[in-house]
């Protein structure tokens, strides 16, 4: 094990440590893994940063996108510390002008995004980013938006994975995750 790995691999284990769980949230069956803690102690966003950043290494980064919503709680302090801009993906209606729409299937039905026409240059290098990886469908709805900008994927990263809902097999690049989470469903 590198250097560089071992440190990741401790500061995703410390982090970890600080999730809370919420069984039955948002509806019964479901086990809600909290990692809001984490951003209320300043000294934990920047552990979570800089194991990213530790993982990015020298790759070049011209954009983060961050999904809505909780992308954007650590998408552009990631951007900031990688000297990269931040985009962002929203649901339809709350971006001006004109924008890239694509509808993507979720576990319980379908949903959509958009993304701002001419903010991600032809060729840019960018990095998706999201909290949790579950099925895959938001990632890979942004990952669509990202190729109709033309942009290059260099990768997916998450906070977490639920890794039996296999979402990692859907996307367009490698993927990263921090952490995994549940290896299964939740069941009272």
């Amino acid at each position: 094990m590198t250097d560089k790995v071992k440190e990741i691999s401790e500061l995703a284990k410390e982090l970890k440590t600080h999730l809370k769980q919420f069984p039955n949230f948002p509806q019964e069956g479901i086990l809600f893994e909290d990692f809001l803690p984490i951003f209320a102690d300043p000294s934990l966003f920047n552990k979570l940063i800089t194991a990213f950043k530790l993982h990015i290494g020298d790759k070049k980064i011209d954009y983060v996108i961050g999904l809505e919503s909780r992308g954007f709680l650590f998408g552009p302090t990631l951007a900031l510390a990688l000297n990269a801009g931040f985009v962002p993906v929203r649901k339809p209606g709350k971006l001006p002008g004109p924008v890239y729409s694509v509808e993507f299937q979720k576990e319980y039905g379908s949903d959509k995004f958009e993304l701002q026409q001419d903010v991600i240059p032809k060729g840019a290098r960018v990095l998706i980013v999201d909290d949790i990886l579950a099925t895959g469908g938001s990632a890979y709805g942004a990952g669509e938006l990202a190729l109709k900008a033309n942009a290059e994927i260099v990768e997916f990263l998450f906070v977490m994975e639920l890794d039996f809902l296999k979402g990692r097999d859907k996307l367009h690049a490698p993927v990263f995750t921090l952490f995994g989470g549940q290896e299964e469903k939740f069941t009272n």
